[in-house]
């Protein structure tokens, strides 16, 4: 997931990823602040800081820590679901005066167990294939990860499904009751009304 978006000084932004359980996660953000005379967003926002909060499905803060105007975070989940990612700058100044626009840059990451390429030229070719199998195994690893997640996700919309199509048939039953009481409670009324008027 890579994208961008505006925020004003000491706005909070947060966006939600579905994660599955025991996955690493990886976040890269560059903040840009809005010049007023250059009328442009300058390449980098010194001594600008960022508040970064990760909020888990059972709302338990996972990391929340201050960083540089550019950087990088991690964590690793232990639940399955939705997780809140928040950023927030760290402005000095006071509210009222902390109108400055700024621009987000987020990449954020899930799964990837990156391949230090420094590292694997430094070695001989068997251990440069063995750390590249490695990290293959890592890959597929969370590949199977992500396919059961999903397939426990699909199943529990499935029994929702099920249970509201069973509610929806319980409720026409229901329904089609009443209506056939409240016909033949007509019925018999209008029968004894015609009775009483001798019109029967």
């Amino acid at each position: 997931l890579a994208l961008y978006f505006h925020s004003g000084e000491r706005e909070e932004k947060c966006i939600i990823e579905d994660i599955p359980s025991d996955t690493l996660v990886i976040g890269n953000y560059k903040v840009q602040r809005w010049d007023i005379h250059k009328q442009e967003f300058l390449e980098s926002a010194p001594g600008l800081g960022m508040f970064v909060t990760v909020t888990t499905p059972s709302a338990e803060v996972l990391l929340s820590k201050l960083y540089g105007p550019q950087g990088t975070f991690s964590f690793t989940s232990y639940l399955s679901g939705e997780h809140v990612i928040c950023l927030q700058s760290n402005s000095t100044r006071f509210v009222a005066f902390a109108g400055s626009k700024l621009r987000i840059h987020l990449d954020i990451r899930v799964g990837e167990h990156f391949l230090d390429e420094s590292a694997v030229q430094a070695k001989d070719k068997v251990n440069e294939v063995n750390v590249r199998l490695e990290h293959l195994v890592e890959q597929i690893h969370h590949i199977s990860k992500e396919q059961n997640y999903e397939r426990e996700r699909e199943e529990k919309f499935r029994k929702t499904s099920e249970e509201t199509n069973s509610n929806i048939l319980w409720w026409a039953i229901v329904q089609t009751l009443i209506l056939i009481f409240i016909g033949i409670w007509q019925i018999k009324s209008l029968r004894d009304f015609f009775i009483s008027k001798k019109l029967v």
